[in-house]
């Protein structure tokens, strides 16, 4: 059986950023990522993200840096996370190790200690939750990835800080399918070595005249690619999506209920042997156990094997109508609401032997199990944290486009109200045995009577945002080869936060904040050729305080200090698409001014600037024989410039790598009646420092995954996917608690999955 020409490049393609090819593209003028032929020589990428207007437009057309990842291509990276699937997008470095919830993730060289303050989730382009990060929360936590996504874009820097609500990071928009007047779906079972059990399914159609729908979902359970002796990583959820299309526009709306959770993986000793990148400290003897609260040492019982999760919905929906022939409204809004809550067990210093901490008269024994255990075992106290987090957030954002022939002039109102609700006990730590699921020690009197040995960090904390921002932006078509385009935003932004620290019962931080910030862009786009161009763009942005800002930085705010943080961003990016192969290339420069670093919540808060100059690779090439590669680097080099401590400046921001590679290749053939593509991914990382000070060194590491998709028939499709494939026991990250432990953790171990698809 001989396939034609677009069942084969459509089968072959995995490079996660390669344009999505297909010869039947001409047929697809809706609003997704279908592919369209701008020039006989040329098939390119549509993408929907990154203009005020909303317009789609293609990618090698556009100002700025942005990469799309289609459906198919999530689907042969078989992320772990959601964050994983960031690892795919130039200028970013997501530490994914955690489990399905509590990534890291880093952007252009930007400052963090961990968690993701430059990074948005949007949802048919509308922001789920406008704070990127608040302690224990960033917005991948909050979203699962399944068969109803149709792609994602990833947009850096560009004109961010004006759209939306004015992340100047990184904004991904993940992009819903639709339904059409053919009823199809698919159903999924997929299993892995680790025991995962999962169905996904989507079924889509027409439910009336030009009245679509889209519905489906998953349900998954499996022990987690560590392994903790229990159910450790389970979850649902469900998605609808409906369309109606007008004469003039559509109208969309959508809600996606989630119930997931799974294991909190933390940092581990790296000085401990046997202690390896499958090593997890959870498991039946520890995962129900106590913590101490309060003043009065009030306690309570907690499973510790639900770790970090998201149980809550987002509903939401699009507007798009043509008003006149000239005039064009866009309206988007999305609402949230749900717990997010986080327990685990952290470590907290490094591993020691028993006899080291163990009292002369002190008989030490399991406190699940009452074995004993010698003098030479290890043992490591470890934390049971505590934090439950209810968030809610309704967004609204409107904008108003004119057309001429030469320029397009939006104007645009952005609205939002967000809250949180947030308890916490975190510290509660004891000595546990350092084994996989090792058990708490009684009869030492650190753990027993709690005296010197544990720290609490305890609060009770309510706040609420309201955001509103103006914004203004116009493109220009100055001659058929240069565009010019700007923007203006500016921003009110309230915050009413109050903290019981301690849980006493009487607030002891209160906060009442009323600021506004302007933010710009300018850029230009020259075509020198219908595929080939340039562009530069220069933008100012802003990244607003939220409620732990103010709380891990409350003299600094009470002495005045408005704790926004101001980013300057230069690009000038080269791009170049052709039929077969497309090459795009971006360097940039940031100043990111006022950034606040904190160990960990209580801690004192660290004041720095730093800047950072670097460039971005993105080059994919498809032979005619069924051969695909794409290149994805990153070259970076982050330098803080302003810190309290002058022998810090000058230094290498933390955990920010110098450089980043991935190399996909992919090979598609015909194996007797079926289609084979064989396909496979090179990672590798510079080392990083695990603080702002560089004594900490985290080694760079390469790792290869490999998959094969087997086409079976036309329906039927088969895929093996294996991560890790050497078992490499790379490092993300040290102990961002405590530096100088000889802590860190390691990326997922070796995990072979396999799925079955049959499309209808």
């Amino acid at each position: 059986m001989r396939l034609p020409l677009n069942k084969i490049t459509s089968a072959v393609l995995l490079a996660i950023s390669l344009p999505v090819v297909a010869q039947v593209a001409a047929e697809n003028t809706d609003n997704t990522n279908t592919v369209a032929s701008k020039e006989n020589n040329q098939i390119e990428q549509i993408v929907v993200t990154g203009k005020a207007s909303g317009m789609s437009g293609l990618r090698v057309d556009q100002s700025y840096a942005i990469t799309s990842v289609s459906a198919d291509n999530i689907t042969k990276l078989a992320p772990k996370s959601t964050a994983e699937l960031f690892t795919v997008v130039p200028g970013v470095w997501a530490e994914s190790s955690g489990g399905v919830a509590g990534a890291n993730v880093f952007v252009r060289g930007f400052p963090s200690t961990g968690d993701a303050p430059f990074l948005s989730l949007q949802l048919n382009g509308a922001v789920i939750y406008p704070p990127s990060t608040l302690s224990f929360l960033e917005n991948s936590s909050i979203f699962r990835l399944d068969e109803t996504i149709q792609f994602m874009e990833a947009l850096r820097g560009g004109a961010n800080p004006v759209i939306s609500h004015g992340q100047p990071g990184l904004t991904t928009n993940f992009v819903l399918k639709e339904g059409s007047d053919q009823t199809e779906g698919l159903v999924k079972y997929s299993t892995s070595n680790y025991g995962q059990q999962r169905i996904d399914g989507v079924i889509s159609g027409k439910l009336a005249d030009r009245l679509y729908f889209m519905a489906g979902g998953y349900i998954n359970q499996s022990e987690g690619p560590r392994e903790t002796g229990f159910t450790s990583e389970k979850g649902h959820q469900f998605t609808i999506n409906i369309t109606k299309e007008l004469d003039n526009g559509t109208i969309n709306f959508y809600t996606r209920q989630t119930d997931d959770h799974g294991v909190w993986h933390l940092p581990v000793p790296l000085n401990v042997a046997g202690i390896d990148n499958k090593f997890t400290q959870i498991g039946p003897l520890n995962r129900q156990a106590s913590i101490a609260y309060g003043p009065n040492g009030e306690t309570a019982s907690y499973d510790f094997g639900d770790g970090r999760g998201w149980k809550g919905g987002i509903t939401g929906g699009t507007v798009d109508l043509d008003l006149t022939d000239d005039w064009r409204l866009v309206y988007r809004f999305s609402h949230l609401s749900g717990q997010a809550n986080t327990l685990g067990l952290v470590p907290e210093g490094g591993a020691a032997r028993l006899g080291d901490i163990r009292g002369v008269n002190e008989t030490v024994t399991g406190a699940a199990t009452g074995n004993s255990y010698n003098d030479d075992i290890f043992v490591q106290q470890i934390g049971r944290w505590v934090v439950l987090k209810d968030i809610n957030a309704f967004t609204n954002d409107l904008a108003l486009t004119h057309r001429t022939d030469n320029a397009t002039y939006t104007l645009g109102l952005y609205q939002t109200r967000y809250g949180v609700k947030d308890w916490w006990s975190i510290g509660n730590q004891a000595w546990h045995v350092l084994q996989k699921g090792g058990e708490l020690l009684s009869g030492l009197a650190c753990n027993d009577t709690q005296d010197s040995c544990s720290w609490n960090y305890d609060i009770d904390a309510s706040g609420d945002g309201h955001t509103q921002a103006f914004y203004a932006a116009a493109e220009y078509q100055l001659t058929e080869q240069l565009r010019i385009d700007a923007g203006a935003r500016r921003e009110n932004h309230k915050i009413v936060y109050t903290v019981d620290e301690g849980l006493t019962g009487r607030t002891s931080k209160a906060v009442d904040y009323d600021e506004s910030k302007i933010a710009w862009t300018v850029g230009a786009n020259y075509m020198w050729q219908p595929n080939m161009g340039v562009f530069a763009r220069v933008n100012q942005g802003n990244k607003m305080p939220h409620f732990d800002d103010f709380r891990d930085n409350f003299d600094a705010f009470t002495a005045g200090d408005k704790l926004i943080k101001e980013v300057s961003q230069y690009e000038l990016g080269y791009k170049w698409a052709e039929r077969n192969h497309s090459v795009y290339i971006t360097g940039f420069y940031n100043e990111v001014e006022g950034e606040v670093f904190v160990t960990r919540p209580g801690a004192p808060a660290e004041i720095l600037t730093t800047k950072a100059l670097g460039v971005e690779v993105d080059a994919n090439y498809m032979a005619n024989n069924g051969f695909m590669l794409n290149l994805n680097a990153t070259l970076q080099d982050t330098e803080i410039s302003n810190h309290p401590d002058p022998l810090v400046i000058g230094n290498q921001a933390m955990r920010q790598p110098k450089w980043q590679l991935r190399l996909t290749p992919s090979y598609g053939f015909e194996m007797a009646d079926m289609f084979a593509t064989l396909y496979g991914t090179i990672s590798s990382v510079s080392d990083r420092y695990g603080d702002n000070g560089n004594t900490v060194t985290l080694e760079g590491y390469t790792k290869l995954d490999l998959g094969l998709q087997l086409d079976v028939t036309d329906n039927l499709t088969a895929q093996l996917a294996v991560a890790n494939l050497t078992d490499k026991a790379g490092v993300t990250e040290g102990d961002p608690r405590n530096p100088a432990s000889p802590n860190g953790r390691y990326i997922m171990p070796r995990t072979i999955d396999f799925s079955v698809t049959y499309r209808f």
